[in-house]
């Protein structure tokens, strides 16, 4: 039922779009213990131009035609966490199937990681996003693939399958 009326919202934003939207995606996940304490749960990424295209976004979710399908999957929504990330290394995947999650090794510079990461980001063609804003107890990367990625063993990562519910197909 949830994963019916989220995509129902998703279709209605991609069909209305605010200024600055580009897309969004949710995957089913589990094991995230920052979500329904590992549980089952869903992530949504929401790609906007820049930071402005916030508002408009948060204010057209909630509005106009995508303000019925936003209602629905709100009433089954059940708590959340929220993170704000921006593309330091690869491309935005429109279907990511895996992410490891971590933080910066003690002691090493962001220089030497993103250094470091920048050949397997390359060779798996995924994207590493850094955290922008503390909106939750997310970590402060998040290295998105298309299948899952053995990091090198300096970083300690929680790996996590995605399972797609948008976009369909």
């Amino acid at each position: 039922m949830y994963e019916s009326c989220q995509r129902d919202f998703q279709a209605a934003l991609a069909a209305n779009p605010p200024a600055g939207f580009l897309n969004a995606t949710t995957v089913r996940l589990g094991g995230a213990p920052w979500a329904n304490q590992g549980a089952a749960a869903y992530e949504d990424w929401y790609l906007v131009r820049d930071m402005a295209a916030l508002a408009p976004l948060n204010e057209a979710a909630v509005s106009g035609p995508r303000k019925a399908p936003h209602d629905a999957v709100a009433r089954l929504a059940a708590g959340g966490a929220a993170g704000l990330y921006g593309l330091k290394l690869g491309a935005v995947l429109a279907r990511p199937a895996a992410a490891a999650w971590f933080g910066k090794p003690a002691g090493m510079s962001y220089a030497a990681l993103f250094a470091l990461l920048e050949p397997v980001v390359a060779a798996t063609q995924g994207g590493l996003w850094i955290r922008q804003m503390v909106l939750g107890p997310t970590p402060e990367f998040c290295f998105q693939s298309a299948a899952p990625v053995g990091l090198p063993p300096a970083i300690e990562a929680l790996s996590l399958s995605f399972a797609p519910v948008w976009p369909a197909g």
